[in-house]
């Protein structure tokens, strides 16, 4: 039985991994790529990354199915540390969607970094 750490670490080989620095680089050079942070709406509501939009995870494949068509649109997930974005990424994957990467470190790094947060 694989357990959920297996998951995440099989997932971080499969997916596009940035790091924080590198998503706030995209976001000040106003590259086009949708955010989505996959917490929970109550983690999201007590803070998120700037111009970010809240799909959790449980509902991911279907609001995506529903509202991104276009499979390649650059896409970058992150959640709390990185975990729950790479296997929502690599789901993303194996659903067709060419273009899309997990966050390392999540949002706990980069609150850590003083990056700016929106509420």
């Amino acid at each position: 039985m694989k357990m959920w750490r297996d998951l995440v670490a099989e997932a971080k080989r499969e997916v596009p991994l940035l790091q924080v620095k590198d998503v706030q680089e995209k976001i000040e050079r106003g590259e086009a790529f949708t955010l989505i942070d996959v917490r929970e709406a109550d983690e999201f509501q007590a803070g998120r990354v700037p111009k970010s939009r809240n799909i959790p995870r449980g509902i991911l494949e279907m609001e995506m199915e529903r509202h991104f068509k276009d499979a390649t649109q650059p896409v970058i997930l992150y959640c709390a540390a990185g975990g729950r974005s790479a296997v929502a990424a690599q789901v993303l994957k194996k659903m067709g969607y060419e273009n899309v990467s997990s966050m390392e470190g999540g949002f706990e790094v980069w609150r850590r970094l003083g990056l700016p947060v929106e509420r």
